[in-house]
């Protein structure tokens, strides 16, 4: 029987120990894990993140000065995520982004073995809301309350405000990491029975873990992006020769009009984040994201902990005119992809947008040969910049039979639809036809 086959009638398997060696427990801080033992499980892999350091230049700039010949695979089951790392996570706990009264109560899953050695986690949140998440469920709560039955508190695997594609389930490389996964899947299922939650949802999984969740019961479930992917271009100039002539015309007219007041664009990394530097970014991004969202999610403290931990894994596109910034995009840098965030500004100019967040990143990545450019969910203005869309991924286990069942049939629906409207854009896309073909 096929999984669909199943769907919405099997719920996913429970704990179990693996071997009996392995203890699953949750953490309500992710200090309560040492940096070392988070990354080996999270980026296991990430031997060339170093940090920043006041003596010299860091690992990761230096690498990105040397030259490079080749673009870097994308492989998310292997690459270096940054939003991952503990230093992220950390930032966003001891920033009060998240805890305290901002609905998102941190109850990480750790796995361990006889020993203490961490061999798999989950960044994990228990929810009174579902908001900063991407991954819409407001329609499931509303009509789970109308049956009388109650949504929240839901368990949320992600990382918070984040909408990246990573790993969820991290677990240490070896032969046992299958096994330490469903130890981990089996692991949330109970968590949710602990904490009295609805549901457990792990969003913007890798398509690998997708699938695997999807053997083991959880419902499946599909959305899309918008991603920029490197074709070993050598020069932006390069890359627009992939389009067609009057996409090429368009863009190098945004790029222009945008810059015609006097705009300068600066690129700031490590030691160039100074406080300075982060308060007008933070005042960009308050003015662009109180319109945006209302009240936005990150405090100003995360801003200077994340530049002080990781400020080798940022990159700040930032804008000055008349000696002032007056506009910024944040982004932060893995080892095959640049990932875009967020983005502000004080003054309005025509097209300055997409120079900071689209055109910007798209130089920088074909600059260090970074397979793609993951602009952040939703917006498809974006392809007629060269960004097409990407599937993106998430497993949801939901403990009442009667709700997994209307679940499962609208994502039945829902998982065809995204293919199809995926399929109609791409085909909107302003690559040549002769480019378009080989790519396909």
């Amino acid at each position: 029987m096929s999984h669909a086959d199943n769907e919405g009638r099997s719920p996913p398997e429970r704990p179990r120990q693996s071997g009996g060696d392995v203890q699953i427990t949750a953490v309500g801080a992710i200090g309560d894990v040492t940096a070392a033992s988070w990354d080996a499980c999270a980026n296991p892999v990430s031997s060339c993140a170093a940090a920043v350091s006041p003596a010299g230049p860091t690992a990761l700039q230096q690498a990105l000065e040397a030259p490079q010949t080749t673009v870097q695979p994308a492989d998310q089951e292997t690459s270096f995520n940054p939003f991952l790392s503990h230093g992220f996570l950390s930032a966003l706990e001891t920033s009060k982004s998240v805890g305290g009264h901002s609905g998102w109560r941190v109850r990480h899953l750790l796995a361990k073995t006889a020993d203490g050695t961490l061999v798999g986690a989950a960044p994990c949140y228990l929810k009174s809301h579902s908001r900063g998440e991407y991954v819409f469920d407001y329609g499931w709560a509303e009509a789970y309350a109308h049956a009388g039955g109650r949504y929240y508190p839901k368990l949320q695997v992600a990382v918070p405000f984040t909408p990246a594609t990573g790993r969820r389930l991290l677990v240490r490389p070896g032969p046992r990491a299958d096994d330490m996964r469903r130890v981990l899947a089996a692991g949330l299922v109970k968590l949710c029975e602990i904490d009295d939650a609805s549901s457990v949802h792990v969003t913007f999984a890798t398509e690998p873990e997708y699938r695997f969740l999807g053997e083991l019961g959880f419902l499946q479930r599909t959305d899309q992006q918008f991603h920029w992917e490197n074709a070993g271009y050598e020069t932006f100039d390069n890359f627009l020769g992939a389009l067609a002539s009057r996409k090429r015309k368009t863009i190098r007219r945004e790029r222009q009009d945008a810059l015609a007041n006097g705009i300068t664009v600066h690129w700031l990394t490590g030691r160039d984040l100074t406080e300075e530097v982060w308060d007008n970014f933070f005042t960009f991004y308050m003015e662009t994201g109180s319109r945006k969202w209302g009240r936005p999610y990150l405090t100003r403290p995360f801003f200077s902990l994340v530049g002080e931990t990781m400020g080798d894994r940022i990159l700040l596109v930032m804008a000055k005119r008349s000696g002032r910034w007056i506009a910024g995009a944040i982004n932060f840098i893995g080892s095959h992809a640049l990932f875009g965030r967020h983005w502000g500004a004080i003054e309005n100019h025509p097209f300055l947008h997409f120079e900071l967040c689209y055109y910007q990143a798209i130089d920088f990545a074909i600059a260090h040969k970074l397979g793609r450019v993951e602009a952040g969910a939703q917006g498809e203005h974006k392809i007629a910049r060269g960004y097409m869309p990407a599937t993106t991924y998430s497993a949801h286990y939901i403990a009442d039979p009667a709700l997994r069942r209307a679940i499962a049939d609208y994502l039945n629906r829902e998982r065809a639809y995204v293919a199809a409207a995926g399929e109609e854009l791409a085909a909107t896309g302003p690559y040549r036809h002769d480019v378009a073909a080989e790519a396909d």
